[in-house]
């Protein structure tokens, strides 16, 4: 038996990102460099979120070697012109590349964008890590800068495409128990992987929010209606059913509007048939947030 799913709409705003291939030679260090480069999505607090796309044999990558999809993504500040939020992306991205997968022995870094509107020249903020030694040369016919390190060296290709995407979209799946959520939500990470040019950086999130707040510094805080441990206090204003205990949500960042209804689609179907799964929702603000309102039963 399916679950419902209630007649509302994901809310979900415009977005830089850049799409990026990583490999290395070995393959717990390729894990340890994608998945610390993605760990924090932290775009609340003005900073740059990620997330792995999918995973890569040696026939996918450019030197033969296994590899991994990874996006970046930044926020647009809409009232100022694109190339502010550019640089504050370029500086924020160089961040995890220098501090989580520059330091992993063996790794490189190439381009996989596959519709650039434009570029980022990595020399600035990541090649001259090399002090000057760096040198650029052509790497299975790609232009890259070579980074001379104690463990030698990592090879990053000098320009990295970005492009305009969708973040922000979401679907919650409102549970009786907790192995509802981890099971459920497993599921739904499972199938969202296997839709080309998406991510779901805060995979399994506990923690859904709202743009109105009580302490601006923070940043967006919680969605107290929405929070069961709030249910009593709250009272008439608390809007979590009766019997649910848990309201985790998905979030999603694609490419296209496409591709983030294709993984939201694919999410909510897997998550249905799971027990103790009692109601699909979604996250939105009477686009406060973004303008693109993605109703769920549309999409399904």
């Amino acid at each position: 038996m399916k679950t419902e799913v209630e007649d509302t709409y994901a809310e979900a705003f415009e977005g830089l990102y850049v799409r990026v291939l990583i490999n290395s030679e070995d393959n717990e260090v390729l894990h340890k460099a994608a998945e610390d480069a993605t760990a924090t999505p932290s775009i609340v607090i003005g900073r740059i979120e990620g997330g792995v796309e999918r995973w890569l044999g040696s026939n996918e990558t450019p030197d033969g070697r296994n590899g991994a999809i990874l996006q970046f993504w930044k926020s647009i500040d809409n009232k100022k012109p694109l190339q502010n939020s550019l640089r504050a992306f370029e500086t924020e991205l160089s961040y995890r590349i220098r501090q989580d997968i520059l330091v992993k022995p063996f790794t490189a870094l190439f381009d996989a964008q596959l519709n650039p509107m434009g570029k980022l020249d990595m020399m600035e903020k990541v090649g001259h890590c090399g002090d000057g030694y760096e040198w650029e040369e052509e790497h299975f016919g790609r232009h890259v800068i070579v980074v001379p390190l104690m463990v030698p060296d990592f090879i990053i290709e000098r320009q990295l495409g970005y492009a305009k995407g969708i973040m922000g979209a979401n679907f919650w799946y409102m549970c009786e128990t907790k192995k509802a959520v981890m099971t459920a939500g497993r599921k739904a990470l499972e199938a969202i992987s296997n839709i080309e040019g998406v991510i779901a950086p805060f995979g399994i999130c506990s923690a859904g929010s709202k743009p109105e707040t009580r302490f601006p510094m923070i940043g967006p805080t919680t969605n107290h209606p929405y929070c069961p441990s709030l249910k009593e206090k709250l009272g008439s204003a608390s809007k979590v059913d009766k019997g649910i205990g848990f309201i985790p949500e998905i979030v999603i960042n694609g490419s296209s509007l496409a591709a983030v209804k294709a993984a939201m689609k694919v999410g909510i179907e897997a998550v249905q048939p799971i027990k103790g799964v009692r109601m699909i929702s979604a996250g939105n603000y009477e686009g406060k947030l973004g303008k693109y309102k993605i109703w769920l039963k549309k999409i399904l």
